[in-house]
C-alpha cells in the first residue's frame, strides 16, 4: 500500500495564501509550525539574502541619524539598510524599505484603485540587485545620458546609476503610489551623493497615455524582473518603445528569469512591436559563479530554482544591435 503524502497544506494554492495570511498578521511560526514554515519557504521564491553583490546591512536609528543627518525616522513598518557600493571610495546608499512580512489592506486598496501589483513593497528582488551590479560594471555606457527605470520597486539600480554612473538625468519610476512614496524618501536621504545629476521619482504607468509627456527622451531605459505579469507585457513593451529617443543609439535593458513561458511571451510582443532584441544567458562570470553554487543546493537560498530566480540579460532597441555600441559583459 502507497501512502498519499499530499495534504492541503502542500498544494501550492493553500501555501500561498498561509504567505499571505503571515504578512497580514505578522505572523511568526511557533515550533509546533516548523512543518509549515518549510512548506511556505519552498513555494515563495522570496529570499533574505539573493545574489549578495551589494554589501548591505540593516541600521538602527542612532546609525541612521549619525550616518545622514537628512533621513527621517522609520515608523514601525519600516527599516533602513546601508548598501556599500564597490567601487573606489565605497560610497554608500540608504535604502528605506518595508519590514518584511508587514503589509495591510491599505495596501491592496491601493492596487485595486490603480490597477497595479503591490510586488514592489513584498522585498528588493534579486534581478534589482544583479541589475545595479550590472551597472557599476559598465559605468561608462550611463555617462551623460538620460535613464529611467521602470517598474523599480525601492529603486536601489537607478540611485546606483545617479551616485557613480555621471549621467545627465535620472527618472525612477513605478506604478504604484506607495512604492513611488519610498522612492521619493531614498532620493531624498541620499541626493548629497548625486552631485550635479537630476535625479527624480514619478508615478508612471505602463500606457501611452502615462509616457506622452516624456515620450522619445531617454537613452537608456532600465527595468528588473518586470515581465512577470502577462497582462502587463503589452503595455510594458508599448512604454519602452514610446520612451526610448528615436534618434541617435538608444536601448532597454532589462534583467528577468523566464519563468515559465512569461518571458517568451514579452519577447514575442517585443518582436511584434517591430523593436530588436537580444537575451543573453551567461553575461558576468561572477553572477554566473554565484549561481552555479545555489543551483548546486547552497544552503543560503534552499527554494533556488534556474526559471524563476536566475534574471536573463535582454537588450531591446530600435535598430538592430549591430549598429549600436557594444558594451561587453
Amino acid at each position: 500500500m502507497v501512502s498519499n503524502s499530499t495534504s492541503p497544506i502542500s498544494k501550492p494554492s493553500s501555501l500561498r495564501w498561509k504567505i499571505l495570511r503571515r504578512a497580514l498578521l505578522h505572523h511568526r511560526s511557533s515550533n509546533s509550525e516548523n512543518q509549515s514554515e518549510i512548506c511556505l519557504n519552498q513555494i515563495s521564491r522570496k529570499t533574505r539574502i539573493g545574489f549578495n553583490l551589494i554589501p548591505c546591512n540593516s541600521m538602527n536609528n542612532d546609525d541612521l541619524v549619525e550616518e545622514n543627518s537628512d533621513s527621517e525616522p522609520s515608523s514601525f513598518r519600516d527599516a533602513c539598510f546601508c548598501y556599500t557600493l564597490p567601487v573606489p571610495n565605497g560610497p554608500k546608499l540608504f535604502i528605506h524599505k518595508r519590514v518584511e512580512d508587514c503589509v495591510d489592506l491599505n495596501d491592496f486598496e491601493a492596487c485595486n484603485r490603480y490597477g497595479v501589483d503591490n510586488t514592489g513593497l513584498v522585498c528588493q528582488w534579486p534581478s534589482e540587485d544583479v541589475l545595479a551590479y550590472y551597472c557599476l560594471s559598465h559605468v561608462d555606457m550611463f555617462r551623460s545620458k538620460r535613464v529611467i527605470e521602470l517598474g523599480s520597486g525601492y529603486g536601489l539600480a537607478g540611485l546606483v546609476i545617479a551616485t557613480v554612473t555621471d549621467p545627465l538625468e535620472v527618472v525612477i519610476s513605478d506604478g504604484n503610489p506607495q512604492v513611488v512614496d519610498y522612492i521619493q524618501r531614498n532620493i531624498d536621504a541620499n541626493r548629497v551623493a548625486f552631485c550635479g545629476t537630476k535625479v527624480t521619482s514619478m508615478m508612471l504607468h505602463w500606457d501611452h497615455y502615462e509616457v506622452s509627456s516624456i515620450s522619445g527622451t531617454f537613452d537608456i531605459v532600465i527595468a528588473s524582473d518586470c515581465t512577470f505579469f502577462k497582462e502587463f507585457h503589452k503595455g510594458l513593451v508599448q512604454t519602452i518603445r514610446c520612451l526610448l529617443k528615436e534618434e541617435g543609439p538608444s536601448e532597454a535593458i532589462l534583467f528577468s528569469p523566464k519563468r515559465g513561458d512569461s518571458l517568451d511571451k514579452f519577447l514575442v510582443e517585443v518582436k511584434d512591436s517591430g523593436l530588436h532584441f537580444t537575451v543573453t544567458e551567461m553575461y558576468d562570470n561572477e553572477i554566473w559563479r554565484r549561481h552555479q553554487i545555489f543551483i548546486n543546493g547552497d544552503h543560503s537560498w534552499s527554494n533556488y530554482d534556474k526559471d524563476h530566480c536566475y534574471p536573463l540579460f535582454i537588450r531591446i532597441a530600435r535598430r538592430t544591435f549591430s549598429t549600436l555600441p557594444f558594451f561587453p559583459c
